[in-house]
């Protein structure tokens, strides 16, 4: 899929690359004889859920001048994602990332992105300015502001955006892609009073605004410049906050196969909410169903549902979690 016409449905900016998980679960690395190769990347899995719900959706990423990142490119047109604003970075290889599978919460990531990884080597040439400014949706994570050129690209891509609705940013705290907290704490802080959504884990939030309890933490975003607030409390459901609305959504129940894919599926059920005017509590219960949906599959990006098997599923479930929503 080539030729945009912005403006864009969701243009997301970050990590792209080759999740090869194993096709057994239980199982060690050291033990694994079978393995997946699947399109992966959190931005990149975001822009796909989008794409699955017939949005129109691209990542602004980069792939190294090698076979995997000419399979990143194939992938993403053959799951609808436009491919015009990914750049090679001869310099640098597609980034390789390893999971291990212990269902039902434990699912230890291995990241191959040394010296760098090309989508942290994206620079102001890389930028498409007009489609960043008027995408419906661009949505951020906050790995790309670990390293430079990549996190001054961003900021400039926020500033040419001006906060306008909808800016997300995705709290996305992975230990190993920061010298420190110190150092993640100080850089998300720069860029929360740019956007107008932030999405994080408690944990997330913890280094981001210094709160982890959710009532807390959700006060601290939109203190800090969000006008939506979205923590993610696990087993425990998730609370979204606005300054006049509050929403607290039990999880979606299932039979956890792989955890990994939940959060960007969450994601994705986001933005199709947002952009499909819905409330704040259908908008939360899609995400939170949507996530449950990917955590009982095996991989993330082709694990992304469509509308009908998300409202199929919200309607299983209704009754459990969201009785006030009738619109399904």
């Amino acid at each position: 899929m080539t030729g945009t016409v912005a403006p864009l449905d969701v243009l997301t900016i970050g990590r792209c690359g080759i999740d090869v998980y194993p096709l057994q679960t239980g199982v060690g690395l050291e033990d694994v004889s079978t393995f997946g190769k699947f399109l992966g990347g959190s931005p990149t899995n975001v822009a796909v859920a989008a794409a699955r719900y017939r949005h129109r959706a691209a990542v602004v990423t980069g792939v190294g001048d090698d076979p995997f990142g000419r399979f990143v490119c194939r992938e993403m047109r053959q799951l609808g994602v436009y491919d015009d604003y990914v750049v090679t970075k001869p310099d640098f290889s597609t980034p390789l990332t390893f999971c291990e599978i212990f269902p039902p919460d434990s699912f230890p990531l291995y990241f191959y992105r040394e010296p760098s990884a090309p989508d942290l080597e994206l620079t102001a040439d890389d930028l498409p300015l007009e489609a960043v400014k008027e995408a419906r949706i661009f949505w951020i994570s906050a790995t790309g502001l670990s390293k430079e050129p990549s996190r001054a690209t961003h900021h400039l891509a926020l500033d040419a955006r001006a906060r306008k609705q909808f800016t997300i940013l995705d709290l996305d705290y992975r230990v190993n892609f920061w010298d420190s907290e110190v150092q993640a704490h100080r850089y998300v802080q720069e860029v929360l009073p740019k956007v107008n959504v932030a999405i994080g884990n408690r944990e997330e939030c913890r280094v981001a605004v210094g709160e982890s309890d959710p009532e807390r933490a959700a006060d601290a975003l939109l203190e800090a410049g969000a006008e939506l607030a979205i923590v993610k409390q696990g087993m425990r459901g998730t609370l979204a906050k606005t300054r006049t609305e509050r929403i607290a959504m039990p999880v979606t129940p299932v039979k956890t196969l792989n955890g990994l894919g939940a959060g960007d599926a969450f994601g994705g059920a986001v933005c199709h909410g947002l952009l499909s005017g819905w409330s704040l509590e259908k908008t939360i219960f899609a995400a939170s169903t949507a996530g449950a949906i990917v955590a009982s599959r095996l991989e993330c990006s082709t694990a992304m549902p469509t509308e009908p098997e998300l409202l199929a599923e919200m309607r299983r479930f209704r009754e459990q979690c969201a009785p006030g929503v009738k619109d399904l």
